[in-house]
């Protein structure tokens, strides 16, 4: 009992103080996202597994809460972009483009709560649907800048990268697309352990099950996986261990047992991409040495970054703050282009996205349909954020009757002290007025309005300031407006 309790634990509770803080900040946020002309979406938290198994990565799909119900294997959120877009190809379609969507709620990932990082937590966010680069991205990396400082966080650092760049490079070298895309989705590995440690994990034996490649010739990944599930299942293999759904298993042993690039190629590639992955710093300056770098190559994205720098920076983006990182990674699958993540001072990282321009083909969309996005994590702005952001909340006042005849006017006077922007409150335990104003000491309660016979019948109110040990009497349509 006691580890399912910390396993609840894990997901957090919000109390009412945090609540208050968490939605000031969401409200500031989104305030910016819609001036934008962002509108708002509100989708399950519950979705079908498939839908994250292919496009989220093999990290993230490991954190995914699964499970079966019903003859069905579902899934809590971890994340909103597939989501928003299973819903776009499911019912938006017909909509106009580009389409503006922002949203707001929980999402759940299975991963060790650690400072800001909770289980369960709060994503706000927009997908610009039908946006194409550069001006859709230069709009969504604006956005997520001016949606910080609205919520009080006004010093921060923008790392963008170009996953597009990327793979223009490896497929320059000859790479097929499923290499290309287990080199890229390494990328921060690379730079982090080395070429040698990315190598020795790309050589690492597929499977102890004895399968010859060769029987996958001729058909694609889907229909191979298919196969190879089915086999494996009728064989009475067991796929369900560790955290890892069966698809995802079998999807990677296919991946590995398909190689069709010699070694030669593949370190190649590991050289010049840990040469690259090393090239961060100012834009004007890791653009110039990316250049030199990648001259004798016919790649494309340079140019897009540097477009979508310049319009960033006429939306006011200072780029000061902006670092680009030809290492960064991002770690979903669906990323197609640039891509950026935000930190704030201490390094705690506050914001994520990019381009994802196939996902909406992948889930089905009729056709081609270019889309950018990104999300905050709520908690983690909130910790970044400066307090004096917060608004203040309005003055609470506690209303206390001396006696049962006089509540009714206890209930008026509230009435009228939050239609001037007070927050009241009332005993509903039927306390004198000595117990109340203990209480109303005991929680931090500034003002005490009391009322009774004497008061009822002059239509005015007792008014008590705890802090400066006041009272006076003042009638009760005089009462001044709150000050907040």
């Amino acid at each position: 009992m006691g580890s399912s309790i910390d396993a609840v634990r894990g997901m957090r509770d919000v109390l009412p103080s945090e609540v208050r803080v968490q939605a000031a900040t969401a409200a500031a946020i989104e305030r910016v996202l819609a001036a934008y002309g962002y509108e708002p979406v509100d989708l399950p938290i519950i979705e079908h597994r498939d839908l994250y198994l292919r496009k989220l990565g093999e990290e993230l799909v490991g954190k995914v809460y699964e499970f079966h119900f019903n003859g069905r294997d579902l899934a809590l959120r971890p994340e909103w972009t597939a989501s928003v877009l299973r819903a776009y190809v499911g019912r938006m379609q017909d909509h106009p483009l580009p389409l503006r969507l922002r949203y707001a709620g929980p999402v759940f990932r299975n991963e060790r709560p650690q400072r800001a990082t909770y289980r369960q937590f709060t994503q706000i966010g927009v997908e610009l649907i039908g946006g194409t680069a550069p001006r859709a991205d230069a709009e969504c990396l604006a956005l997520a800048c001016e949606g910080l400082v609205a919520a009080g966080v006004t010093r921060f650092t923008v790392r963008i990268g170009h996953i597009g760049l990327i793979r223009s490079l490896l497929a320059a070298l000859g790479l097929s697309e499923r290499t290309q895309g287990r080199l890229v989705w390494r990328l921060e590995r690379l730079r982090e352990q080395g070429a040698a440690a990315v190598r020795a994990e790309l050589d690492a034996p597929a499977t102890a099950l004895p399968l010859d490649p060769t029987l996958l010739d001729g058909i694609d990944d889907q229909r191979a996986e298919a196969l190879l599930l089915h086999a494996l299942r009728e064989i009475g293999v067991n796929l369900r261990f560790g955290t890892r759904p069966p698809e995802a298993i079998v999807g990677r042993l296919v991946r590995k047992l398909r190689r069709s690039e010699s070694s030669e190629q593949i370190d190649q590639a590991l050289q010049i991409l840990d040469r690259l992955c090393r090239i961060e710093g100012r834009p004007d300056e890791a653009l110039a040495t990316a250049e030199e770098m990648l001259r004798r190559f016919a790649v494309t994205g340079l140019e897009e970054l540097r477009a979508i720098l310049h319009l960033a920076a006429a939306h006011g983006v200072a780029l000061d703050q902006v670092r680009l990182d030809f290492g960064l990674g991002r770690g979903l699958h669906y990323y197609t282009g640039m891509i950026f993540e935000i930190y704030a001072e201490d390094g705690l990282q506050l914001c994520g996205g990019g381009r994802y321009d196939d996902l909406v083909s992948a889930l089905g969309g009729r056709q081609p349909t270019p889309a950018v996005g990104f999300a905050y994590g709520l908690e983690r702005v909130v910790a970044a954020a400066s307090p004096a952001a917060v608004p203040s909340a309005p003055p609470v006042v506690m209303v206390v009757a001396t006696d049962d005849a006089s509540y009714p006017y206890a209930l008026e006077t509230a009435r009228v002290l939050r239609g001037r922007g007070y927050t009241a409150i009332t005993d509903v335990r039927m306390r004198g007025v000595s117990s109340n104003l203990r209480d109303a000491a005991r929680r931090g309660v500034r003002f005490v309005v009391v009322v009774g016979a004497d008061e009822r019948a002059q239509r005015c109110v007792t008014w008590r300031d705890l802090v400066r040990h006041e009272e006076h009497r003042i009638p009760l349509n005089d009462i001044p407006l709150a000050e907040i």
